[in-house]
């Protein structure tokens, strides 16, 4: 009977090591709307493999790239419900919890993207975010630089006047519409996949996105002019689901966090250095590149645009744009 018992012990004890050590695992999901390629996800990939490491493998986080958990909103939602611990997306949608974040997209507020990253580290950074964070429940840990701005057209422009009954693709972001609209252009929503078709058939004349994306989607294929209007200097955030969150110790919580800001230093420094490289690249495609006047443009959407109509608040404009 003894023997029997022990027999039975020891079996029990056997499954129950497998059992253990599976449960002793995390797995976590991280999601995001960018291609492959992109180094927001590649660098992902990097600080999803970098948090087991750092972990001894407690973690297992899986990315999934191109909205193969829906698109960008879908995600934002996915925080909320559950379905997704770790997501890349930019302030517009976290505006929609705590509209006051959103007064990083208004047009030149950053000089550029050293601008942007000393912002990241200043108390009004702190302030902004942990205001996203009471009203979301959700954390964001890191901002990475996603490129400059600019103007690609088929007809020439160097100063805000010369946008004047411009037809132009601008996302249905409020910001962005901010300084097309401020220079009299006539703005259209029209889709990101079907921004290509609508410039090769003249149903807009003109759109606005960084270089990168200029290139990645050969939007210079069918555009005469790149102006440099740098209105915007994008971003996006690295957010943590509050249920996520919530659950990590301390020292989990440092982890995550050092490792995602890592990562989006890393994708910041090949988005920089791939833009350097786009003006020269466009010159030899053929294409006019222009450098406008910067401070007309800016005047205009300060003299017709107020902070108020979006949410936003002066003072925290005022605030970043003195970080040096």
């Amino acid at each position: 009977m003894l023997r029997k018992y022990a027999v039975l012990f020891g079996t029990i004890a056997a499954l129950a090591v497998p059992i253990a050590s599976a449960s002793a695992q995390t797995a976590l999901k991280w999601a995001h709307v960018y291609e492959t390629s992109e180094p927001f996800h590649t660098e992902s990939v990097w600080a999803a493999e970098e948090i087991a490491k750092r972990t001894d493998g407690r973690y297992k986080i899986d990315v999934f790239p191109a909205s193969q958990l829906g698109k960008e909103s879908d995600i934002n939602q996915g925080l909320t419900l559950g379905t997704v611990d770790v997501i890349i997306s930019g302030s517009s949608f976290a505006a929609r919890e705590f509209p006051p974040i959103g007064v990083t997209y208004f047009p030149f507020i950053f000089r550029d993207a050293d601008h942007l990253l000393a912002y990241t580290k200043t108390d009004k950074y702190k302030e902004l975010t942990g205001g996203y964070e009471e009203a979301s429940g959700h954390h964001i840990t890191a901002t990475t630089y996603y490129g400059t701005r600019h103007t690609t057209s088929n007809r020439p422009i160097e100063k805000c006047a010369d946008m004047q009954g411009l037809k132009i693709r601008v996302p249905d972001v409020p910001a962005y519409l901010a300084m097309p609209r401020a220079c009299g252009a006539n703005t259209a929503p029209i889709a990101f996949a079907e921004v290509y078709l609508a410039l090769q058939q003249g149903t807009v004349e003109a759109q606005e996105n960084p270089l990168t994306t200029i290139d990645a989607k050969k939007f210079y294929e069918v555009q005469k002019h790149i102006i440099l209007t740098g209105h915007i200097v994008d971003h996006l955030n690295t957010i943590v689901s509050q249920s996520r969150w919530s659950q990590l110790s301390d020292e989990d919580k440092a982890i995550f966090t050092e490792v995602m800001q890592e990562a989006a230093a890393r994708a910041t420094k090949i988005i920089v250095e791939r833009e350097k490289a786009l003006v020269d690249t466009f010159k030899e495609r053929g294409l006019t590149v222009t450098e406008v006047d910067r401070a007309d443009f800016e005047k205009n959407v300060i003299e017709k645009v107020t902070f108020e109509e979006f949410g936003y608040r002066k003072e925290d404009w005022e605030a970043i744009r003195a970080v040096q």
